[in-house]
């Protein structure tokens, strides 16, 4: 009787023991899984494309992981597909690509980017560009860009509200970079199959003129 009782005595311990090494184990499983939540949220966004500017390169109804950390790292790049506001409104979210980067001159005639005074090789649009196909409309030499200004518009031009209407954006105004394309899932995967190039061996005759800055 008196060895029954010990025994008793002794496995009390044993069971709040593993009770409360349960406990922690599940503590430690839920501060974890809040840290990498918040350490994710913090990082990449999912970003569900609506309208077509950026056809063919992403299509109404897509979805993206866009990364929030990349430009802390490193500025933006030419030919990125950034997540923007516009400099006009803060509620809506636009997504275009980069074209002119801080301290260039961009200059846009009968559809071709000429990038201080150098041709621009773009192989993502879609279609002949032929609606606002001249930018800027009262200037022959381009618009040279502050050294916080980016030029950006979506792929699909003749369809885009771009930096062509709303003008240059400001470092600012950009949020994140889409990284890569997680619906429709034949599509999945890379979204930068194709990206600009400069011509070194084009230059626009106009850049001899005098340069003349205008308002965007």
């Amino acid at each position: 009787m008196a060895a029954q009782q010990e025994q008793a005595a002794g496995a009390a311990p044993q069971e709040r023991s593993a009770a409360s090494s349960f406990l922690r184990e599940v503590l430690e499983v839920l501060f974890l899984a809040l840290i990498l939540y918040f350490g994710i949220s913090f990082a990449v966004q999912a970003v569900h494309v609506e309208g077509i500017s950026m056809f063919a390169t992403l299509d109404d109804q897509d979805y993206l992981i866009a990364n929030k950390i990349d430009y802390r790292l490193h500025a933006p790049q030419r030919g990125d597909i950034i997540i923007l506001r516009p400099p006009t409104n803060n509620s809506t979210d636009f997504i275009k690509r980069i074209i002119g980067l801080p301290g260039e001159r961009v200059l846009i005639r009968g559809g071709v980017v000429y990038i201080n005074g150098h041709r621009l090789d773009e192989p993502y649009l879609p279609e002949a560009w032929i609606v606002d196909a001249n930018w800027p409309d009262n200037s022959s030499t381009g618009y040279l860009l502050g050294p916080d200004q980016y030029f950006v518009m979506g792929d699909n031009r003749n369809r885009s509200q771009d930096s062509r209407f709303f003008g240059p954006i400001s470092r600012d105004r950009i949020d994140g970079k889409a990284w890569f394309r997680i619906w429709p899932l034949n599509h999945f995967g890379n979204i930068y199959a194709s990206m600009p190039t400069l011509e070194s061996s084009t230059v626009f005759s106009g850049l001899d003129q005098p340069l003349r800055r205008v308002a965007a």
